[in-house]
């Protein structure tokens, strides 16, 4: 199985930059794309995408992020970084990575799989 952790959030001012990490582990686990989701308190059941990347290096994002966030990757660690610059007080939530690859099961054979991580709170203040 797979299993992701983020790291990096924390509180800056408005206008200020943050740097969040997503790790994917696994011993059976490929990585194909790591994306970048947030959820503002109070709003659980909207888990908006903010940014992704895939093993090519192929990357995406929200149309309210482009220009202030980059994402990278380590692929050699299964690593995955989102660099967050402009921060805005709305874009105070809880940012969580979802790690989708391939899972060799008990049988042998190889499927889809995919984790959430725990989430890291990221808090932008006027």
């Amino acid at each position: 199985q797979v299993q992701v952790v983020e790291s990096g959030g924390g509180s800056v001012e408005a206008g200020g930059s943050l740097r969040l990490l997503c790790a994917a582990s696994g011993v059976n686990y490929i990585n194909n794309e790591m994306n970048w989701y947030r959820q503002v308190l109070g709003k659980e059941r909207e888990r908006e995408f903010v940014s992704g990347i895939d093993s090519d290096g192929g990357t995406s994002y929200a149309d309210h992020v482009k220009g202030r966030f980059t994402i990278s990757q380590d692929n050699s660690k299964n690593t995955v970084y989102l660099q967050m610059s402009g921060l805005r007080p709305e874009e105070t939530a809880t940012y969580y990575c979802k790690g989708i690859g391939r899972c060799r099961r008990w049988t042998g054979k190889w499927s889809e799989c995919s984790a959430w991580g725990q989430g890291t709170q990221v808090t932008v203040s006027s």
